[in-house]
């Protein structure tokens, strides 16, 4: 497609290969909808992986080309197909763009905005590297690296337009909150502490399980179906199914079924603290402007804990130097597998001031300005 001179790309490729269970496939179909429903732009989503899609969004079907909610789904085959390129191509988390489609580019009389949405990290090397290009030695064709992160110099997270405004009027609007809850077959005590446990195995699950119980507030965990099921087996004899409800002391522990984006974001609005881990549900809970414990994506070499230490440092800048030091306790702890139990006495017993710092944390996020936004900035600029 010729592009017509002084508007815009309108038809953008997405990339995406399905490797951290549904952490990729959850960040760029947030992306394409994001795209399409608030820029009017035509997206082609091309994924190895439908089943991941369709946990996400049950109205995905078993058909490899299809369009869903206003974007165009195409199974990502083995031999790919002549297809002309979009104006703008996305390879997400280098994933590696087919051959084939790259010589295609590298046809087209106007060459295609080419960019490569890398993995979100606080590290500080990012605000350098965010921008940078590479060139393709074969075709020539230019490969801008744009990187998710929490300053500024970087392409900053993704968060729709409306997304705070209706957090706001969920989270003040208690019915809602009940009525949310209540579609789960949740009913919680008025005095319940209400968390959401998203999270890899992690054997440090029991030490926070037999706090919980112990607790003097009632907690009531909520423990979305996932990965994290198989540890609590372990400390329970048998992994609880889901709609299965455990109490035990002071623990109600209750699994719900998989959710839906937009349902886990409700879920994330309604609890008092979350658990999560990788990348999307990571970037979710900070919109959520709740407190929250992350599990990061463990990597070889403890490298990982790295860039924990790099998100630590920016998020716990302007803490009170207690709970600084408690809730650095818990996130190691956490992420190591060992014992949380006095670190989250600690930071529990500082709940009001992780809650105040969970607000301001997500208004300075708001400031930096959002993924989709500077994408579509970038492109609409000259080449």
């Amino acid at each position: 497609m010729k592009r017509i001179e002084n508007l815009p790309p309108r038809h953008w490729d997405i990339f995406c290969r399905v490797i951290d269970n549904y952490g990729d496939i959850g960040v760029c179909w947030r992306l394409a909808r994001q795209l399409h429903c608030e820029y009017g732009l035509s997206v082609r989503l091309w994924l190895d992986d439908l089943a991941a899609l369709r946990r996400l969004w049950p109205s995905t079907a078993d058909c490899a080309h299809q369009t869903v909610s206003g974007i165009e789904v195409v199974q990502w085959p083995a031999v790919f197909p002549a297809v002309e390129p979009a104006e703008v191509v996305i390879e997400a988390f280098a994933c590696e763009l087919p051959e084939t489609y790259v010589a295609a580019m590298a046809r087209q009389p106007e060459r295609p905005r080419w960019l490569n949405l890398e993995y979100l990290s606080a590290e500080t090397w990012v605000d350098d590297c965010h921008g940078m290009r590479s060139i393709n030695p074969q075709y020539g064709l230019v490969k801008t690296f744009f990187f998710p992160g929490f300053t500024g110099k970087t392409g900053g997270l993704l968060c729709e337009a409306q997304l705070r405004q209706e957090r706001e009027a969920f989270q003040e609007n208690p019915e809602a909150r009940v009525n949310f809850l209540a579609s789960m077959g949740v009913t919680t005590a008025s005095d319940a502490l209400l968390i959401s446990l998203f999270s890899y195995e992690n054997p440090a699950i029991h030490s926070l399980v037999e706090t919980w119980c112990k607790s003097a507030r009632p907690i009531h965990c909520l423990v979305p179906e996932g990965r994290i099921l198989a540890s609590l087996g372990r400390y329970f004899d048998s992994a609880p199914a889901v709609g299965a409800k455990v109490m035990r002391g002071q623990l109600t522990l209750q699994v719900i079924p998989f959710m839906t984006q937009d349902q886990y974001d409700r879920l994330l609005w309604s609890c008092d603290i979350n658990f999560v881990r990788g990348e999307d549900s990571f970037v979710r809970a900070q919109w959520a402007a709740k407190p929250l414990v992350w599990h990061i994506y463990p990597q070889d070499e403890e490298a990982h804990l790295v860039k924990l230490a790099a998100f630590m440092a920016r998020y716990h800048h302007g803490l009170p130097p207690l709970l600084a030091q408690a809730l650095e306790c818990l996130w190691y702890g956490w992420n190591c597998g060992d014992n949380c139990q006095d670190a989250w006495n600690q930071c529990l017993e500082r709940l009001s001031e992780w809650q105040l710092h969970s607000r301001n944390w997500e208004q300075t996020l708001n400031s930096l300005g959002d993924l989709a936004a500077k994408l579509v900035q970038f492109c609409e600029k000259p080449l």
